[in-house]
């Protein structure tokens, strides 16, 4: 997912977006801890993109505050 991507969403769906991928990395950490996890990398991934989606949603407070 790019950030270009994700500054176009709204504030909901970004919220919305971070539950969504937060509910991923629990399902893909569970199946890792049980060996089925055929590519471990979508673990880091998914990391990634909820530090984006956090970046995003703390700029677009920081935007709204401002003006």
């Amino acid at each position: 997912m790019k950030a270009s991507e994700l500054k176009e969403l709204s504030v909901e769906q970004l919220n919305q977006k971070l539950e969504e991928i937060s509910a991923n990395l629990f399902n893909f950490r569970f199946t890792a801890k049980t060996g089925h996890l055929e590519n471990p990398s979508v673990i880091r991934q998914a990391r990634k993109d909820i530090a984006r989606v956090k970046t995003i949603l703390t700029e677009k407070s920081k935007t709204t505050k401002a003006g």
